[in-house]
């Protein structure tokens, strides 16, 4: 199989706070035009080379209720992208739940249910072998359960522990249910590569203390030994020894049909202050540095799952340094399989993390949202067109043949 040229289309589903205290759904796929349009964004994706796509129905508006399914909008485009030999990295769960289970991740049931919704896909959709069963596992309980911006709304590390076990424990758990019925099937976790740059002595330990925290959902899912002050911590906040021996036990087989999929943006670097203020700190180590970090901690083959930036702030460069990062991790011996640009289509209402309903379209897809191509589409085009045949893969010793 060939290198992962990849792109995706923005499929999140949170809820958020309106300034009049009532709550609404966030519809990345309604917002961008793609139910309406989703014919003509495959055939976009054609138009760059591009073979392999993010992808995945909306979580919320396919799993109705306990053991109810809705599979009309999956079954017409997924059936469209075999027809265009276009394959999928099926994306289930994209920051959002379903309403009847409360829209809030500290809801214990979403780790029973969404094994068995993972497990109906796989069975209706035996030929799908690429899964990202729950996408950016630690963004997802950050977001909902700490900063307080999403889904639940909450903040404090009671809340993160609660929502991170809750989502971890899914994640394992789909994918069992997914390889009880397709045994070849790989997981690509895709998950948000961060660091946290101390601002000063007096900041080191706390910096450090979330440079741990960082790698938490990944240690779970991969059952790594985690060091005693982040056990300590999440025995503190609520898991218990039971629930993290699950992990242990349950985790490390999965651990080979696992693809570490990295994502990083300008935004994933932060400052820490004395004070305890965490604040944005731009690009002061980049790709090759903290993805470093990750594989030299879960020695899994790696692909580049996420990056992107606004075509003022330069998205051809940026795409240029994510790739030489991405060769040069690749050529010192990291085992990469694939690179993605995200999205296929811009955005709308990213520059407030999904949290205001402004409907303010965000430049950072290949193509705008009147499917026009942007710079940096051709630019990923060209890039795609020079590497494709030459590009050499790891993916034979996945099992991907």
């Amino acid at each position: 199989m060939a290198f992962l040229f990849a792109t995706g289309i923005e499929n999140s589903s949170p809820t958020i706070a309106l300034p009049d205290g009532t709550a609404k759904r966030v519809d990345e796929l309604e917002k961008t035009g793609h139910y309406r349009r989703w014919r003509e964004d495959f055939r976009l994706v054609k138009e760059l080379g591009i073979e392999f796509l993010r992808y995945g129905p909306p979580y919320y508006r396919t799993h109705v209720a306990p053991g109810k399914y809705d599979w009309s909008f999956a079954d017409d485009t997924l059936r469209a992208l075999r027809e265009l030999g276009i394959v999928p990295i099926v994306d289930l769960c994209h920051f959002g739940l379903p309403d009847w289970l409360g829209n809030s991740f500290q809801n214990p049931e979403f780790a029973h249910y969404f094994p068995e919704y993972a497990r109906a896909f796989a069975a209706r959709y035996p030929w799908v072998r690429f899964y990202t069963p729950v996408n950016e596992m630690y963004v997802t309980a950050t977001f909902s359960a700490q900063l307080g911006w999403w889904n639940e709304r909450l903040t404090g590390d009671r809340a993160f522990v609660t929502a991170l076990k809750h989502i971890a424990k899914a994640n394992v758990l789909a994918m069992e249910a997914i390889l009880a019925v397709q045994p070849k099937a790989r997981f690509i976790q895709s998950e948000s590569t961060e660091y946290f740059h101390p601002q000063g002595p007096a900041a080191q330990q706390l910096a450090e203390h979330l440079n741990e925290m960082r790698f938490l959902p990944l240690d779970l899912n991969y059952a790594f030994d985690l060091c005693a002050t982040m056990y300590l911590y999440l025995t503190d906040h609520g898991m218990t020894r039971a629930e993290f021996e699950f992990f242990q036990q349950r985790s490390r087989d999965l651990k080979p049909f696992c693809i570490m999929g990295n994502d990083y943006y300008v935004t994933n670097e932060h400052c820490v202050f004395p004070d305890g203020r965490v604040g944005p700190s731009g690009e002061l180590f980049g790709y090759y540095v903290i993805t470093k970090q990750y594989y030299d901690r879960y020695h899994l083959p790696v692909m580049h799952t996420e990056t992107n930036i606004a075509e003022e702030s330069g998205s051809v460069a940026w795409l240029n340094k994510e790739w030489a990062n991405m060769l040069r991790l690749k050529q010192d011996g990291v085992p990469i399989v694939g690179f993605t640009w995200y999205s296929l289509l811009d955005q709308v209402d990213w520059d407030t993390a999904l949290r205001e309903d402004n409907g303010h379209v965000n430049s950072l897809g290949l193509y705008d949202l009147d499917r026009k191509i942007r710079p940096v589409g051709e630019a990923y085009r060209e890039i795609i067109g020079q590497w494709r045949d030459i590009l050499p893969t790891e993916s034979l010793c996945l099992g991907l043949e």
